[in-house]
């Protein structure tokens, strides 16, 4: 119950070597490419792995708030991916040094001619930008720093005390995520473009965290079971991990087509603006395909019981989805800074290096705690749970 992964010296450089080869993307496409492209770029990989970690917390909060018994093994995965969230802060950090080349409400002469920036000032205004920014993170690390410290304790001391304290941190951080994470996603998505708005963008990226945050812990158990570092994944256990899978893509895919039809059949051009490029222009191909990856694909797929109780394919979908979530962010941020369609140096190579970090932090974090909860209540039913 103690056991802790390993991680191998391979795994160590292959994550060291990912890194490496995103720094000289990004140092490269500065030198020959516009730093708009770059910047874009780096806030569009800066957000995705932020949402996987911070939707990943968002179902292990979840699982407390409801009580669930068969998820109760794998949740030193979510809480590991807890750890990036101090990275990703320091990298967002850094993203200011862009702010001028992103946020069109950030140059004080384009708001002293724009009478909707001058509206919308009091909140767009690069001081008040950074504080949100700061005391969201804070709020994220603290929570769940609080949670992480009790579930070791109890792991030490047992009991239901740090259970009943875990689950009250866990609503704690689901009504702070809620309200913090959509205007979170206001300031650093939606103002790229500020004369578009829309009153379900935010449930849609909502979603979104929560739906790949979910896709990459299955992911990570699943690899690790083949590891054999999860020797209790059952049939059922993947299914369970499918089932949200499933769910959350027709949810996503709700949110999706409800944003389209509604700016669709009113056909007022201050919201039509958002989707003439996406749809009628370069991009046409994959405002498609993000709908297939995140929804059709996942809905069609994993609709079979055969399929979503196979690791392997339930692996093989997840990799799609994964996939998927950079197709939509992807779309979400090109358009809206009216850049060109590429995928080149820099798309490829700042995704690879963002995702070895977050692999090494994720990894380094397993390897430095129990990987099974031993003293949770519910321990029991989900090492059991094979009906």
């Amino acid at each position: 119950m103690d056991k802790k992964v390993h991680l191998s010296k391979t795994f160590k450089i292959i994550m060291i070597v990912m890194i490496v080869l995103g720094i000289i993307s990004v140092i490269a496409e500065f030198m020959t490419q516009d730093s708009t492209r770059v910047w874009a770029n780096l806030l569009l990989n800066n957000y995705y792995f932020l949402s996987v970690a911070i939707g990943a917390l968002f179902w292990m909060a979840l699982q407390a708030v409801t009580q669930s018994g068969w998820s109760a093994a794998y949740l030193r995965v979510p809480q590991s991916m807890s750890n990036y969230l101090i990275v990703s802060f320091i990298l967002f950090a850094l993203m200011f040094f862009g702010v001028h080349d992103l946020y069109h409400w950030t140059h004080a002469d384009a708001v002293a001619h724009d009478p909707l920036l001058q509206h919308k000032e009091p909140y767009l205004n690069l001081p008040f930008f950074a504080i949100r920014f700061v005391v969201f993170f804070l709020l994220w690390i603290l929570i769940t720093k609080r949670i992480n410290f009790l579930s070791l304790k109890e792991d030490k001391e047992g009991g239901t005390t740090f259970f009943n304290k875990i689950e009250f941190n866990s609503k704690v951080f689901i009504f702070v995520f809620a309200f913090s994470f959509s205007l979170f996603s206001i300031d650093w998505l939606m103002s790229l473009d500020p004369h578009w708005y829309s009153t379900i963008y935010v449930v849609k990226k909502f979603i979104m965290a929560f739906f790949h945050g979910v896709t990459v812990i299955t992911a990570i158990v699943i690899i690790l079971h083949k590891q054999g570092y999860f020797p209790m994944l059952t049939k059922k256990h993947i299914s369970d991990f499918a089932r949200y899978i499933f769910a959350l893509s027709i949810i996503w895919g709700y949110m999706w087509l409800s944003q389209y039809l509604l700016i669709w059949y009113a056909n007022i051009p201050e919201e039509t603006v958002y989707y003439i490029p996406r749809e009628m222009g370069e991009y046409k191909t994959l405002f498609y395909l993000e709908l297939i990856m995140n929804w059709a694909f996942p809905f069609i797929f994993l609709m079979w019981n055969r399929v979503a109780k196979n690791e392997n394919l339930v692996l093989f979908a997840v990799l799609v989805l994964i996939a998927g979530h950079w197709v939509e962010l992807y779309m979400s941020i090109m358009p809206s800074l009216n850049l060109k369609h590429s995928i080149t140096l820099i798309e490829v190579g700042t995704f690879i290096g963002f995702a070895g970090l977050f692999g090494l932090v994720v990894g380094t974090s397993l390897s430095k705690m129990p990987i099974i909860p031993k003293n949770h209540p519910y321990l029991s039913e989900s090492l059991h749970d094979d009906h």
